[in-house]
């Protein structure tokens, strides 16, 4: 009997530690897999930062793909540790599917913004730098992100965009080209000779250094307004010099009419009393 009894416990003794060994053995695989797919999601990342860091994409474009790319990554790694473990991955699929569409709902001005920054980083109608106007603000964008845009005024303001507005306003961007056209107006009197004000406001342009001859510079009668003549000046300069020289010509041309004695009218109106009532 004694020895029926021991065979009986070393047997159940093995039957026992067969049983923790079949529950041990899918924590062990599906903890070598989460391993592993740690290690390959890493490799894989630094390989796609690498690649994408030779072509011509914006920088921005780089850590949103490496992140998706580790989202998806880390998915399929976690569904084949989940099937190790002896869960089927189709409830789950389905779990994160009711899951998704809820967070869709929830989540859905988030979502236009996200789908419009990754508009704005692949169709680039304005970069870091760039000097833009959306018909409702305006300032240099000083950072780009994945759901808003941020923008610094001339004013020192610093205003954040969501995206979403941004890709589906028009958008006037002043630094995409290299020259900009300079658009003035200055008034004379119908006394005044209109090519001797048309000959010095273009000596005044350039005198400044900032024109430029081409494209040609237009300059002539805009309208003829109730106290004065209307002259349109249109000059190019280098996107770089636009400031400068509207300032410089407003500033010149006063003091260059004033020496060449050409009036500047303003508005004025004559009241005549009648003294007999």
């Amino acid at each position: 009997m004694t020895m029926l009894n021991e065979l009986g416990m070393i047997g159940t003794k093995t039957m026992t530690a067969a049983v923790v060994l079949s529950m041990i053995k899918p924590l062990i695989v599906a903890g070598l897999i989460v391993l592993v797919g740690y290690i390959a999601i890493r490799l894989i990342c630094k390989m796609l930062m690498r690649a994408l860091e030779k072509t011509k994409l914006d920088p921005i474009l780089f850590t949103f793909a490496a992140n998706c790319t580790k989202v998806v990554l880390w998915i399929l790694v976690a569904l084949t540790a989940m099937n190790a473990l002896g869960i089927p991955p189709t409830s789950i699929l389905t779990a994160l599917g009711a899951c998704g569409v809820a967070i869709a709902l929830a989540l859905q001005s988030s979502l236009g913004n996200f789908a419009g920054g990754v508009l704005i980083i692949v169709t680039k109608p304005f970069a870091k730098g760039d000097y833009i106007n959306n018909l409702s603000v305006e300032g240099t964008v000083q950072q780009i992100d994945l759901l808003c845009t941020t923008i610094h005024t001339v004013d020192n303001k610093v205003i954040t965009v969501p995206n979403g507005t941004l890709a589906n306003n028009t958008i006037i961007n002043y630094s995409r080209s290299e020259l900009r056209r300079l658009d003035l107006v200055y008034s004379i009197g119908y006394g005044d000779d209109i090519d001797k004000a048309k000959d010095t406001i273009l000596a005044v342009a350039e005198s400044s250094g900032m024109f430029l001859r081409e494209p040609e510079p237009v300059i002539g009668v805009g309208s003829h307004g109730d106290s004065a003549i209307m002259l349109d000046v249109k000059i190019w300069c280098k996107n770089s010099d636009y400031w400068n020289l509207y300032y410089y010509m407003n500033e010149q041309v006063k003091m260059a009419f004033d020496e060449q004695g050409i009036s500047i009218p303003f508005p004025q109106v004559d009241v005549h009393m009648d003294k007999t009532k």
